[in-house]
């Protein structure tokens, strides 16, 4: 994996790029020495170096156990209790796999991520025909979007297989002493894994939180550890790639390009983008800061965000994320009658045709004034999104301390649900 900033370098200068790499240094440190703002929650820091071959393998037993007697597992939760799971196994899947009847691979969905009741209706009329199983995470058991949802899904399992065969197809993932579903999982004798006390959920991807459900998808949990790990390695050491992004996003934030737009060119990636809005919107979007996440989907996107990009308010900056190697091998054949003028495209590869659309975006971008990051990864597999993952959770963490304010706590979430309470008629609100 690796990092480019040339891009960015007519947009600053050597000392200041100098300057602000020193910060991210000395930012880094502070995460390592837990002196920082929010260092009870660092227990991400450490974690792929942590979690033992036995708790990988226990993970890895149970979603076999499950594989083999359901078609769908559907998982419950919101915001990092869903979206790093969700990235990852979208990344890795085939595009067209919900079509596919694939052996011991159940279809993962995902439930309690919105309150719309249409969504939960259709999913309800889906299981009555299928076998399948659920996957609750939540900390306290009490958040609303997934409570609701476990709430009538769980009384839909129970009538369809009886209390017992139920029970066996629930997995709580959940803290390890104290809350609504730790008591319930207890109770019910549900089988069950622990969210880190110190771990917040937009950092949880590489706790069960996030490796239950890849596993249960049929993908290699420790090959996302293994990369996650060296990840860890490399980035723990001054003048690395996590600091490098951190440093030149905030260089850019101080010349007032307040939003960053994360570049992907391959479809299996739009997902990540959906994990990284929130690891960085909520770590940095406090006390009237923060880079403003967004995203899109390259070339599909220049269709329609294009115009914006090229010639609107220069405001923004791109994070590109390329990919140097394909999984598969399409060739551009001669047509004779060639109506569609393609002919002299023929003998290339479709991916020639994207890496050329993306030097040539870049190009463009570069000469409308956008400053462009480029990160690169060998390949889309296991190994890399743990690099990948990590990566970015690390360059969070520098760049929110940077920034000066707590990457790690989330006060500004609690304003709808309280009014939403209120509304709701909640006791005590």
């Amino acid at each position: 994996m690796q990092i480019n900033i040339s891009n960015i370098k007519s947009f600053t200068s050597e000392t200041e790029i100098k300057e602000f790499k020193q910060k991210a240094i000395k930012t880094n440190k502070l995460l390592h020495t837990k002196d920082g703002k929010g260092n009870d929650f660092l227990g991400w820091i450490n974690l792929p170096n942590t979690i033992t071959d036995n708790e990988l393998s226990d993970i890895e037993n149970t979603a076999k156990e499950l594989q083999s007697k359901i078609d769908i597992m559907v998982v419950i939760g919101i915001g990092g209790s869903y979206l790093g799971a969700k990235a990852v196994i979208e990344a890795l899947s085939d595009n067209f796999s919900m079509l596919k009847n694939e052996k011991n691979k159940p279809k993962v969905l995902f439930a309690g991520q919105n309150l719309s009741e249409d969504y939960l209706y259709e999913l309800r009329e889906l299981l009555k025909e299928r076998s399948y199983a659920l996957t609750i995470i939540s900390k306290s058991g009490t958040t609303t979007e997934p409570a609701v949802a476990f709430r009538i899904l769980r009384k839909d399992l129970e009538e369809k297989y009886g209390k017992e065969d139920a029970k066996k197809r629930i997995i709580a993932i959940t803290d390890k002493e104290k809350g609504a579903l730790k008591q319930l999982a207890n109770e019910n004798g549900y089988k069950t894994y622990i969210i880190p006390d110190d771990v917040g959920g937009r950092f949880s991807v590489l706790t069960p939180v996030g490796l239950f459900p890849i596993a249960i998808a049929g993908y290699d949990i420790k090959k996302i550890v293994e990369g996650a790990k060296n990840m860890a390695k490399e980035t723990s050491n001054p003048n690395n790639i996590a600091e490098t992004y951190a440093a030149s996003r905030n260089i850019l934030y101080n010349k007032n390009y307040t939003n960053e737009i994360l570049v992907n060119y391959n479809p299996k990636l739009t997902f990540l983008a959906e994990w990284w809005k929130q690891l960085y919107g909520e770590s940095e979007g406090k006390e009237g800061k923060g880079v403003f996440p967004a995203s899109v989907s390259f070339t599909t996107d220049l269709h329609s965000m294009g115009q914006y990009i090229q010639d609107g308010k220069r405001n923004i900056f791109e994070t590109v994320i390329s990919v140097e190697k394909t999984k598969y091998k399409i060739v551009l054949e001669k047509n004779k009658a060639n109506l569609d003028n393609l002919n002299y495209l023929a003998g290339k590869r479709i991916e020639e045709i994207n890496k050329s659309a993306e030097l040539g975006t870049t190009m463009a971008h570069k000469d409308g004034k956008v400053p462009i990051i480029n990160i690169s990864i060998p390949e889309i597999n296991e190994y890399y999104l743990g690099e990948l993952i990590y990566f970015f959770e690390k360059a969070c963490g520098i760049s929110g301390y940077i920034l000066d304010v707590n990457p790690f706590d989330q006060p500004g979430v609690e304003a709808y649900k309280k009014n939403m309470f209120q509304i709701l008629k909640k006791p005590g609100y």
